[in-house]
């Protein structure tokens, strides 16, 4: 029981302290007040400790669940987009809607996995790109605060990758501690408590949030998620299961500030992986366990939320921006990975980072919609035989 259960709470406190100053960022970032991103941080750790409890003892399956880090950063880029936080709030209800879709309707889902990959990854590696370049930005604006932050984390990514953004973090929060003497801890609470706001759906909103939230975690959270484990053996995944009570959670969840829940990647190989445990018949445990520390940790999110709004903004996109180079990669792999569709995700790309606005609506939406008329547009015509009369070859 022991080994699942050290893994279960390594792999929680690895992707708490990796992403959650992001989270709390991006929720102030659509209109969140510090009260409002605190109550949002723990519905978030209570939801996936709950789906992970819930889902893993019933399948006996590793399945860990997580907030959606790129759904994350999504919400800082859309910063001044959505107009107020109960129109967030009614995008992030959406979100949750069509992921549960996803899993009760099959078409939805299998057309959500079918999304041409230079797109999707395009989508993805636009979005992370502002927030990725914030370390240069961050040793030129905070050099005193950001530099010993790259630093730890430059030493660690060769040695302890693991530990690397974990450990960078551990540094901001001491360099922000330092900075900030002792007036960030005023008006902080130990345990914050829940705070309902009514949602409002704003179209517009809807389709510069909600949509591209659903996408950039069906594409960049739940997919990954299911390849993992199938990489390391389970192939009886639930995936409608899973999905369907990630949706409803996501909407649940929602009015206390939860804007996406989905299945985790990152994590994921930490606790269904051999580290675990040797036998994939006990890695089950690891989840429930992970699932406790995060309810444990999400008990603090008053004082996470006084010490990120204490930071300089610069410096906590700067950690994330460390956290989502692997994630950027990934994207930018998988959309110019093929030749003859690299100029559908390089507009896509563009579009998406150069953060416009327009009729209200983000960038986000505009890549994917300019992206695709691209790829009809340069799509190239099936190939017709040489030989009269024989049928045309089917494209690969």
């Amino acid at each position: 029981m022991l080994q699942p259960i050290i893994a279960g709470v390594i792999g929680a406190l690895t992707g708490f302290a990796s992403s959650f100053a992001l989270v709390i960022a991006g929720l102030l970032a659509v209109g969140a007040s510090p009260e409002e991103a605190a109550s949002g941080l723990l519905a978030l750790c209570i939801g996936q400790a709950l789906l992970a409890a819930l889902l893993s003892w019933r399948f006996r399956l590793p399945l860990s669940f997580a907030w959606s880090t790129p759904g994350a950063a999504l919400l800082v880029a859309a910063e001044g987009t959505t107009g107020s936080y109960s129109a967030a709030i009614g995008a992030f209800i959406v979100c949750g809607l069509l992921i549960l879709v996803s899993g009760l309707w099959a078409p939805l889902g299998r057309a959500m996995t079918r999304i041409p990959m230079p797109l999707a990854g395009a989508m993805l590696a636009g979005i992370l790109f502002p927030i990725c370049i914030a370390p240069v930005t961050a040793v030129l604006q905070e050099p005193l605060l950001a530099a010993p932050v790259i630093i730890v984390w430059l030493l660690l990514i060769r040695w302890l990758p693991r530990w690397a953004v974990p450990a960078a973090m551990l540094v901001a929060i001491i360099g922000v501690v330092i900075s900030a003497g002792s007036e960030w801890m005023t008006g902080a609470t130990l345990a914050p408590g829940f705070t309902v706001t009514l949602p409002t759906f704003d179209p517009l909103v809807i389709v510069s949030l909600g949509v591209p939230l659903y996408i950039v975690t069906m594409a960049g959270q739940n997919v990954p998620g299911f390849a993992v484990l199938t990489t390391l053996g389970f192939r009886g995944v639930p995936a409608r299961t899973v999905l369907a009570a990630t949706g409803a959670a996501t909407a649940l969840t929602a009015p206390f500030g939860g804007y996406a829940l989905n299945l985790a990647a990152l994590t994921a190989a930490l606790m269904a992986g051999p580290d675990s445990h040797p036998d994939p018949a006990r890695r089950w445990i690891a989840p429930i366990a992970g699932g406790v520390t995060y309810v444990l940790l999400g008990l603090g999110a008053g004082v996470a939320t006084a010490l990120v709004s204490a930071a300089p903004p610069i410096l906590i996109i700067a950690v994330a921006g460390l956290a989502l180079l692997g994630a950027f990669t990934t994207g930018l792999v998988s959309a110019f990975e093929v030749p003859e569709t690299r100029l559908t995700a390089a507009v896509t790309l563009i579009v998406v980072a150069s953060g416009v606005v327009v009729l209200g609506i983000g960038s986000a939406f505009w890549g994917l919609l300019v992206g695709a008329l691209v790829m009809l547009v340069t799509r190239p015509r099936q190939p017709r035989s040489m030989v009269e009369g024989a049928p045309a070859k089917e494209p690969e």
